[in-house]
């Protein structure tokens, strides 16, 4: 028998008022009336609490959350709170199934129909009305100082699932967020970080001059997560010469898999003459194109510049929070070399499509993506799972909440 959108929203409802009070449903797995989430307290305290699961607003979306990796600004935010967030729950890497959408809510940001059962993902939330930057230039929009992205929203009276570490999301208006039924959960999981990846290539690109195409060389500084799919996305896009760089021999072999026709380890040279001469003598003398500078460290910032040569440019990526300054040459590092130096900062909901695209097109080429998890931990153990990645063991940590 084939149903409608309003009869299977109607048999949901009627499974879930069948429920026993704080019994999950087998079908479903909604809870009758409360949800947890783990609540970032203070620095490096992590609390798991249930708070009630509202009914949702004719606007809304709510998700069962399946898993969401643990990212770099999660790790900041869990060591220092930063942005001043505390409560806040964490996690925007995550995705979940559809337990209930509001009457409101149609479709998805690229107009595909969404419905209970449907695997999604969101990112980031409108920016106000007032934000000049939106305002004149959309595509710009990911510089808007209110920026809110899923997982960095504060606890507030009547919304607390905000972020993907916890059993349920609530998806709000105003959200970006997309129907991918057809992806795995650890790929989904990826989508975030891809469209980090995503936004960074588009941004070396809008300098022009043709300097990433299928003979550029590239060197990708850093074999972290990021500079793992920057790799990925690089090689999905056609460039032929990559050299990546990094001091962890496990990161350096999937960079390869990933698409790295050299790798370096730094800490098997003298120093930065000595890396420099290398990455001259795999660019026929000249230096590479093109360099993203994926680590973090300002001292690695600094460095990249030798690597470049002479009309070329670099992206930087690594740079979320504050790490501090370094020390550059303005005549010999860039104004002699006539370096195009961009910024790359999160991405535009709009560059989502992109992202699960390009992580579709990388496994079909045999790209191993998924292979950037190296660990798991349930729900209950996340206070482990982000002690794991502050140790920096293992390359991507995920916390399924299933």
């Amino acid at each position: 028998m084939d149903y409608d959108r309003k009869q299977v929203e109607r048999i949901v409802r009627e499974v879930l008022s069948q429920s026993k009070e704080g019994e999950p449903d087998p079908r479903t797995g909604r809870a009758a009336k409360t949800g947890r989430a783990a609540v970032l307290t203070a620095p490096r305290q992590l609390e798991m609490r249930s708070f009630p699961l509202r009914p949702i607003r004719p606007d809304e979306i709510l998700v069962r959350v399946e898993a969401c990796g643990v990212c770099g600004t999660d790790i900041h935010c869990y060591q220092s709170d930063p942005f001043g967030l505390a409560p806040v729950v964490l996690g925007h890497e995550g995705t979940g199934i559809v337990m209930e959408v509001g009457g409101e809510v149609g479709n998805d940001n690229v107009g595909k129909p969404v419905r209970v059962g449907d695997q999604i993902v969101t990112s980031i939330l409108d920016t106000s009305e007032e934000c000049m930057v939106a305002k004149y230039n959309p595509a710009k929009a990911n510089l808007c100082d209110d920026l809110k992205v899923y997982g960095l929203l504060p606890d507030e009276p009547d919304h607390h699932f905000n972020g993907y570490f916890g059993e349920y999301l609530i998806i709000r208006p105003g959200s970006s967020f997309f129907v991918v039924n057809e992806m795995s959960v650890d790929l989904r999981c990826l989508i975030e970080p891809a469209a980090v990846v995503c936004h960074a290539l588009e941004r070396a690109r809008s300098c022009g001059n043709n300097r990433l195409n299928f003979r550029s060389r590239v060197v990708v500084q850093g074999c972290g997560p990021i500079g793992l799919l920057m790799v990925a996305v690089l090689r999905t896009a056609g460039v032929n010469n990559i050299i990546a760089l990094d001091g962890n021999p496990e990161r350096l072999a999937l960079a390869r898999r990933m698409g790295a026709d050299e790798i370096l380890n730094y800490k098997e040279f003298s120093g930065i003459d000595e890396i420099a001469e290398t990455v001259r003598g795999l660019t026929k003398g000249l230096g590479a194109h093109w360099g993203f500078q994926v680590t973090g460290v300002p001292a690695a910032h600094a460095n990249l510049y030798r690597m470049i040569r002479r009309g070329g440019g670099i992206c930087e990526v690594g740079h979320f929070v504050d790490g501090g300054e370094c020390s550059i040459n303005p005549h010999r590092d860039i104004c002699a070399k006539e370096i195009s130096l961009v910024g790359s900062w999160v991405y535009n909901s709009f560059e989502y499509p992109g992202a699960y695209h390009f992580l579709q097109r990388a496994e079909r080429i045999g790209l191993p993506v998924t292979d950037i998890i190296t660990h798991r931990f349930k729900l209950d153990e996340i206070q482990q799972a982000f002690e794991t990645n502050l140790r920096q063991e293992g390359i991507k940590v995920l916390v399924e909440a299933g």
